[in-house]
């Protein structure tokens, strides 16, 4: 069975931006896009999170070919499914091999929108969407050291090794890796020579540049100081 039709829910330069980019690599233009207003508190109205429980974005709606529509909610799951959905793109190593290629991208694939994901939610929690009674500054520095000293060695070895996160190829890991590293730089990490580089080569690509044209529209801390319904 195939897809009419890819809808994706998004917020500018959120983890919905590692999604809204790899479509962009692999259909152009050719799927529809909604904004979901986070910081208006949309998230948490009833019709959004009858969709979505999790009050969060990405969530990618897939129209299928005999009218049924399906739904995903992880950032990384739609990653490896679209890439892997569109084999002639070249954007992941073949499904199926026990290959180290594929190993490794789906390895840094993983890491990115799992492990650093959660430091770098933790450092954006403390620094900007609690309420300053509610923020745990030992929370904040455990997380931005482990950034430091662990998350940042790994990424300039491989960044020193190749071009790309998982290889001398540009692939679905890079939508997610190059995501996260952005967000860590917009808190002051991630700003060596190997990754400055490596962001560099991603921005050249049209579809980056798709992804992130609203990256304006983001403000760190929202505006008015909160989320209605946050955190919740």
């Amino acid at each position: 069975m195939g897809v009419q039709r890819f809808k994706l829910y998004h917020y500018p330069a959120t983890r919905s931006a590692r999604v809204k980019w790899l479509l962009h690599e692999l259909l152009g233009e050719a799927f529809d896009v909604e904004k979901v207003p986070l910081y208006e508190g949309a998230q948490y109205d009833a019709e959004y999170l009858a969709m979505n429980p999790n009050h969060s974005v990405p969530v990618l709606e897939m129209r299928m070919d005999d009218g049924t529509t399906t739904t995903m909610l992880e950032s990384g799951a739609m990653l490896t499914m679209l890439a892997d959905a569109f084999p002639e793109k070249g954007l992941a190593p073949p499904p199926g091999e026990l290959s180290p290629d594929r190993a490794l991208y789906l390895q840094m694939l993983h890491f990115a929108t799992t492990w650093m994901d959660m430091m770098l939610w933790q450092v954006r929690c403390q620094t900007h969407l609690l309420h300053e009674s509610d923020r745990d500054p030992k929370t904040l520095e455990r997380y931005r050291n482990k950034m430091f000293n662990e998350v940042e060695p790994q990424l300039d070895a491989r960044l020193t090794a190749s071009d790309y996160i998982a290889g001398d190829a540009f692939t679905a890991a890079d939508c997610a890796m190059g995501q996260s590293v952005l967000w860590a730089k917009a808190y002051g990490m991630c700003n060596s020579e190997p990754v400055a580089a490596y962001v560099g080569r991603l921005a050249a690509r049209p579809a980056f540049k798709l992804a992130y044209a609203d990256l304006a529209e983001l403000s760190l801390s929202p505006p008015g100081g909160g989320i209605p319904g946050f955190p919740g």
